[in-house]
């Protein structure tokens, strides 16, 4: 019998089919597997970012409500478990090894799936085996193509649209956002987040096509009033169709959370108009209970690096693309300190001016590293592509090949009233946080 470890590489080693968007292979898979994705009941979630802060505020709004919610996500920071909740909890390292053994006899050998095809195939029939009441699916990539677009929700929604992927998805906001809205189905129920412009005109005219009656878009048909809270967590006042709610506040910091947790509160409110009960408490409770790693997550200090000696304060945020960079750059701004020491790592793939240039200019301290990745950009390349574009860097800067000592040397030179910040890549993210808390080596991604 394989070890856990065993069934992880030879799932991974699914990673070489790269992406493959279509979904004839996700389906025959289903087929094969008895299709447990028809008769789910199913949350469907996509969009350029905030997803997985939508989805998790959701799910926990749901819980505090009694029901039993499947949260499936990606990618994982630290272990592969955490791509399937329920209620919360990981999927364990039993059930994968029983789920991933159940899809492999579900795929041909002649036609492989991609990694991600075979994930989803595992959490569709895990919600399925554990009859939960709703699952909570958000896409991996766009949305009409997506592998998590073979199930039929009970509600869609996008959270936002900016430029991504553009390789796979087109090189417009226009076609972007036609992707995205390929999850919106005949009939069934929308909500939307800060859709603007050439998005907003795409997706309005997808639920036209598709007769959607039942829409909830931010700003048009439920509004926000927010305030500045405390320790960069927003607090606002909801106005929707049936919700009046006051002195909202999510347990995620950054002034942009306002958004995710209004959608997720718009989500929750359509959720009732469909038969379930939600009440108001579930909400408040759901929202200030909510948690979702690596997104301006904060170590205090004393608590961080593994032997505690840092005197500063550390944030990790997985901002990796311009739009999440900028939010990330409008939460530093609202927090006090004397100096930014910023600790980079980015993928070679990405558009790294883009994803560095909005928050270099806080910078103080610059620590250029890599995490262990095959697709990580060397330290060598990112000041090459940031010298490009903007000059030599006018802050003190060091290469660090590897990301553990990029945060020792920032754990030793930020003082009490400095921050340090470490992002760049959710893969820079996930192997800090392997780091910071003691965990063990990060799973393959």
């Amino acid at each position: 019998m394989s070890s856990y470890p065993e069934i992880l590489a030879r799932m991974f080693e699914l990673q070489k089919f790269g992406i493959k968007l279509g979904l004839d292979s996700m389906l025959k898979i289903l087929n094969r597997l008895g299709n447990p994705h028809i008769g789910g009941k199913y949350v469907h979630i996509a969009g350029t970012n905030g997803k997985g802060s939508t989805a998790s505020m959701l799910a926990q709004i749901l819980k505090e409500a009694g029901l039993t919610v499947g949260l499936y996500t990606s990618p994982h920071l630290v272990s592969f478990q955490e791509r399937i909740l329920i209620d919360g909890q990981k999927i364990t390292e039993d059930q994968v090894a029983c789920l991933a053994a159940e899809v492999w006899e579900g795929t041909d050998p002649d036609s492989p799936p991609t990694f991600f095809e075979f994930v989803t195939a595992m959490a569709i029939l895990h919600f399925q085996r554990q009859e939960v009441d709703l699952a909570i699916m958000e896409t991996g990539l766009g949305g009409r193509l997506d592998s998590t677009n073979v199930i039929t929700p009970l509600l869609s929604a996008v959270t936002n649209v900016s430029l991504e992927h553009t390789e796979q998805l087109g090189n417009t906001i226009s076609q972007i956002a036609s992707e995205k809205a390929g999850i919106i189905k005949p009939g069934v129920p929308f909500v939307g987040g800060r859709l603007k412009g050439t998005a907003l005109e795409v997706i309005k005219g997808k639920l036209a096509q598709c007769s959607v009656t039942k829409g909830l878009i931010l700003d048009q048909d439920y509004q926000i009033v927010v305030s500045a809270g405390q320790c960069g967590r927003p607090t606002f006042d909801y106005h929707g169709p049936a919700w009046e709610l006051q002195g909202l506040t999510p347990a995620l910091a950054g002034s942009y959370q306002a958004d995710n947790a209004a959608m997720a509160v718009a989500m929750a409110e359509t959720l009732i108009s469909l038969g379930y009960r939600i009440e108001s408490k579930a909400v408040h409770d759901g929202l200030s209970r909510a948690s979702w790693p690596g997104r301006a997550e904060t170590f205090l200090p004393g608590t961080w690096p593994p032997d505690g000696q840092s005197k500063a304060p550390l944030l990790l945020d997985g901002a990796h693309n311009p739009a999440g960079a900028s939010a990330l750059a409008d939460l530093l701004v609202s927090l006090p300190r004397r100096r930014l020491h910023l600790i980079v790592g980015v993928m070679a793939d990405k558009d790294i001016v883009g994803v560095l240039g909005p928050i270099l200019p806080q910078a103080d301290r610059l620590y250029l590293t890599r995490p262990r990745y095959h697709r990580a950009a060397s330290p060598e390349l990112l000041l090459e592509r940031l010298t490009n574009a903007f000059g030599p860097p006018v802050c003190a800067t060091g290469l660090y090949e590897t990301l553990p000592q990029a945060i020792d040397t920032a754990a030793r030179e930020a003082s009490p009233q400095d921050l340090v910040v470490v992002s760049g890549s959710l893969f820079t993210v996930g192997e800090a946080r392997a780091y910071l808390t003691g965990a063990p080596v990060v799973e393959p991604n």
